[in-house]
């Protein structure tokens, strides 16, 4: 079996749709996007045909927002998320 190069593997995706990568869905979590919606939102993943939002919410996990303490201080919860598109 061949090895994948790690550009490859950064090159697995989650919405065939729109062509978003687990990479970049990582991002859009990264700058805010803490729920499929958001992420929806960020980069139309998920507003298709809808059979990557469970990809997505495991990509998520499960309330694992990586600004939930910017969300209880009341802050903006959203980065410029089109740099990661």
């Amino acid at each position: 079996m061949a090895h994948r190069s790690r550009r490859e593997v950064n090159r697995v995706y989650v919405c065939s749709c729109f062509g978003i990568t687990e990479q970049q869905v990582k991002k859009h979590a990264e700058g805010g996007a803490c729920t499929p919606r958001q992420i929806a939102s960020a980069c139309k993943a998920g507003t298709d045909c809808g059979s990557c939002v469970r990809r997505i919410q495991a990509l998520l996990g499960r309330g694992a927002c990586p600004r939930r303490d910017l969300a209880d201080r009341g802050e903006p919860l959203l980065a410029d998320l089109e740099d990661a598109a």
